[in-house]
């Protein structure tokens, strides 16, 4: 099985970094290459421009792809989403000038907007039923009503600063967009994909959570139950030569400051946490 990573950019790093933490390690490392081959035998990755993973999934380079929705739907292939990697986290807006006249998407009507995703504009204006005059450019979107080459745009933006900076407002979201695995149609029920739908579901779930384990006195262990928010409740066993009971529980992230607190109140001891690389639910 071939998996389309990107090749570079904000979306290379964390696609590479999931793969490993999936326990599919790249083998002779991810720079500057076309293919790499990882410690599965079965799976290999081909390296590939995000806005082009799409097209390399349904032309069969690769099995399956990790691109952004938006470049998929830019794309206009058929393809089946396996998981949100939930990364890579954007919205494509529908932007005009602060001081324009353009206050909603009807405004737009008999205008020009400007965008690199044409695609999703037109099909974004069908279902507005408004007619507007799309034009493709390839970089600098946010600058085209500024020297009067659109009246609008649609672009990316994560916080929306650069808007802010070119004196541009938000009209409206056109498409919410975050990182996704996608696969052809024909090879969702392959069992090596349906091993990596697995393997990185597991990395997502155990994302913000922490493993806690501990000592607890057996006639404490319902006090330790009361305080712990497990993952369907902890684990418990006995400790040889002992009257102590030891208690192991996923915890979320955010409740582990006050719950060590609480378990050390109720008789807890030799308490640990640790970070969790996968969780298979």
């Amino acid at each position: 099985m071939r998996i389309a990573v990107p090749n570079k950019g904000r979306l290379h790093d964390p696609s590479v970094e999931l793969l490993e933490r999936a326990g599919l390690h790249i083998q002779s490392g991810a720079d500057r290459k076309l293919y790499a081959d990882t410690v599965d035998p079965d799976v290999t990755v081909l390296f590939a421009r995000a806005a082009d993973i799409p097209e390399y999934v349904r032309d069969g380079a690769a099995a399956v792809g990790i691109t952004g929705l938006d470049q998929m739907r830019e794309s206009g292939h058929d393809l089946e989403e396996l998981v949100d990697l939930q990364f890579g986290s954007c919205r494509l807006v529908l932007a005009a000038p602060e001081d324009g006249d353009i206050e909603s998407v009807e405004d737009v009507a008999g205008k020009i907007v400007a965008t690199e995703f044409p695609t999703i504009a037109r099909n974004y204006f069908d279902e507005q039923g408004v007619e507007a005059d799309v034009v493709e450019v390839s970089g600098a979107t946010e600058l085209t009503p500024h020297v009067e080459m659109a009246d609008a745009i649609i672009d990316i933006t994560s916080t929306g600063t650069t808007l802010r900076v070119n004196r541009l407002a938000i009209v409206d979201e056109v498409l919410s967009s975050s990182v996704r695995l996608f696969a052809r149609p024909d090879v969702v029920d392959d069992p090596k994909v349906d091993q990596l739908v697995t393997a990185f579901q597991s990395v997502i779930a155990a994302e913000d959570k922490r493993y806690v384990m501990m000592n607890v006195p057996q006639e404490r262990l319902d006090d330790v139950r009361e305080v712990l928010p497990g993952l369907g409740g902890p684990t418990v066993m006995d400790v040889a030569g002992d009257d102590l009971v030891a208690v192991h529980a996923v915890v979320d992230e955010r409740h582990v400051f006050e719950v060590v607190n609480d378990l050390k109140s109720v008789g807890a001891s030799g308490i640990l946490v640790t970070e969790i690389e996968r969780l298979v639910e």
